[in-house]
């Protein structure tokens, strides 16, 4: 199976170097690297790194320009694309050596091509839910019906972390996957779905979506514990945390009603006492931490109500 990695970028000319080792140095290299950067008219620093790159290294790298977000640059990178499997893999993300030779063994094993998707395991981000103190008081309050990591709530709406599964070895179930290290069947992405145009702009949940909607499809979604990466969540390019506030409600609203609409009043209910709650957490850490950061989150959480009870989202 040939693997086109897909990749948007946006203005981590300083991240890209790493990211290319990363790729150079697996067992089982890519078909070919698209790279799709969503940087301003004018700002070139990306392009000529990388055409300098391309001058010296065996990947095939394919690159673009396209703005609208990680949702549109990931769709174009995934028509712009010619490989049998596609990899999504963010520019702040390293994968082990064996990665993608992980990646690929549950598809090569499923001749049924039931299998739609397979993500990694990013070890660095693993936390311990039941140690960790916003985790235990949705527990408390009873905020959520499901707990396990990397299945989605369909009763409130809300996307159980995958960082918070443990290490472990094999594949497991999941209903959603990130893109920062995930795989998808390229036939499935290019005739049945792609990423929705509603997230356009700063991706929030976009990747949560598409796996949403592929496996309402009927597919299954895995996560392979030997396919293994780190995540060094870059700042760069990052939008504001006014838009990020924002986005955390109108987004996940968006999902909850795509994915399991029309909502009844007992899912709505659940849906906005959570959102409630990480309202009134937000609400916390502007007197905690004192700064603009926190003060801009929360009025675009306060923002991101308004909008939806008015009917502008």
């Amino acid at each position: 199976m040939k693997v086109s990695i897909v990749t948007p970028t946006y203005l981590r000319f300083n991240e890209l170097p790493d990211y290319f080792k990363s790729i150079e140095t697996q067992l089982t290299l890519p078909y070919e690297v698209v790279l799709v950067d969503g940087a301003p008219e004018g700002e070139n620093r990306s392009e000529e790194l990388i055409k300098n790159y391309q001058k010296q290294t065996k990947l095939t790298i394919k690159y673009y320009r396209k703005t609208g977000g990680t949702a549109i640059q990931r769709n174009y990178g995934i028509n712009q694309s010619s490989g049998d499997i596609i990899l999504f893999m963010d520019d702040d993300v390293r994968i082990s050596n064996t990665f993608i030779e992980e990646i690929l063994k549950p598809f090569a094993n499923d001749p049924n091509k039931k299998i739609a998707g397979v993500t990694g395991y990013r070890e660095n981000c693993y936390f311990d839910m039941t140690k960790n103190t916003r985790w235990q008081w949705y527990r408390k309050l009873g905020l959520l019906t499901e707990y396990t990591p990397g299945k989605y709530d369909y009763r409130t709406g809300y996307p159980i972390n995958n960082n918070g599964q443990t290490p472990f070895t094999g594949t497991r179930d999941v209903d959603f996957m990130t893109t920062a290290c995930t795989a998808y069947r390229a036939s499935i992405l290019k005739n049945e779905v792609q990423f929705d145009p509603f997230f356009i702009g700063y991706g929030i949940l976009e990747d949560a979506h598409l796996a949403l909607s592929v496996k309402k499809k009927g597919y299954t979604l895995l996560q392979n514990g030997d396919a293994k990466c780190i995540e060094l969540s870059s700042s760069s390019g990052r939008s504001n945390r006014k838009v990020i506030g924002e986005r955390t409600v109108i987004n996940y609203y968006y999902v909850f009603k795509s994915i399991c609409g029309p909502l009844t009043s007992n899912q709505k209910f659940r849906f906005f006492r959570y959102q409630a709650f990480e309202f009134f957490r937000a609400f916390i850490d502007v007197f905690r931490f004192r700064n603009k950061a926190s003060v801009d989150y929360l009025i675009g959480k306060f923002q991101g109500f308004t909008k939806i009870i008015y009917n502008k989202s």
